[in-house]
């Protein structure tokens, strides 16, 4: 079973051993209470996913993406934002006492990692530096076909490397973070200025779809508008795949991957770049065998939760081995 956990919702799933997703249900999280109520409701999307397996025996183990920071050797859950009713609390004990089998917790972007590995567009690939790119931008490392956690298990955070000193200040509170520069709202956000700074000297379709106010734009239009020609929604992704291109030469001249994933809800608008980021990257490498290094887009998309949480089962031994 793989368990997708955020602020306001829950995406539970079976797994099989192809990385198929066999059943799968999504509830509300209630994750503005207590600690106990958080669980209730884990505990509640888990059973609506048990209730259509004809055995319960069927499931062998439990893998959970969780809201950071967290501890992925014990599973506990320390100080997340997005899921205030739990600090320091101790998730996967908790979960596996209640329901007996075993349990592994990890980062969204992580989990995603292992599991695009596994079954999904870094197949084949032992080494692999996955990028989600959403609200934020989160990144998980593969090292010999498993997870990097560094000594504290706080390794990935890519999304928090800095390209720019005097870039504005990310909410982890450093200046010029790709986070801050290259996300979807860093992306509306850039394509709203352009639209100030030309006022009607450039007319855009952007404003059309915004109905005229440029405070609606958003990151879906600027990608559907870039596609249908409109000068402006292109040169704001053209900058955005630029920024990250260079970003990416940084994170290739550190970890050397054999392959480099997008995903995350963002990654769509930016698919038609690939080719470019692709043709740059060993412009902003020392690496010079950085062409070499393949970038695809995730398999698995809005349910990459469900199949990162189900690839940790794998790292644990099943129950009976146990």
């Amino acid at each position: 079973m793989g368990v997708d956990i955020g602020g306001t919702k829950i995406a539970a799933g079976l797994v099989d051993p192809a990385g198929s997703i066999v059943v799968q249900r999504r509830a509300p999280m209630v994750s503005n209470s207590d600690a106990a109520t958080g669980l209730s409701s884990v505990l509640a999307a888990m059973d609506s996913v048990m209730s259509d397996v004809e055995s319960r025996q069927e499931i062998r183990a439990i893998g959970i993406c969780a809201p950071g920071p967290l501890d992925p050797q014990t599973g506990t859950i320390l100080n997340p934002p997005n899921v205030p009713c739990w600090r320091n609390f101790p998730l996967a004990a908790e979960i596996s006492a209640q329901r007996h089998l075993p349990v592994k917790v990890d980062n969204d972007a992580n989990s995603a990692a292992l599991a695009e590995v596994r079954w999904g567009a870094g197949r084949g690939y032992n080494n692999v530096f996955y990028v989600s790119v959403g609200t934020g931008i989160g990144t998980g490392i593969i090292f010999d076909g498993q997870i990097y956690h560094g000594r504290t298990g706080a390794a990935g955070e890519g999304g928090h490397v800095s390209i720019d000193y005097r870039g504005p200040i990310c909410p982890c509170g450093k200046p010029g973070c790709i986070e801050v520069l290259a996300c979807g709202p860093a992306i509306a956000k850039r394509a709203r200025g352009k639209l100030l700074e030309a006022g009607t000297s450039r007319p855009s379709m952007l404003l059309q779809m915004a109905n005229g106010n440029v405070e609606a734009v958003t990151t879906q239009m600027v990608g559907q508008a870039s596609v249908a020609g409109d000068p402006i929604a292109h040169e704001t992704l053209q900058e955005t795949a630029d920024l990250l291109t260079l970003w990416l030469g940084n994170m290739v001249d550190v970890l050397d991957p054999e392959a480099i994933i997008f995903g995350g809800g963002a990654t769509a608008v930016l698919l038609p770049f690939f080719p470019t980021m692709r043709a740059r990257l060993p412009q902003f490498c020392v690496n010079p065998r950085a062409g070499e290094i393949g970038l695809f887009p995730a398999h698995y998309g809005a349910d990459s939760g469900i199949a990162g949480g189900a690839a940790l089962c794998y790292e644990i031994p099943s129950r009976s081995s146990q």
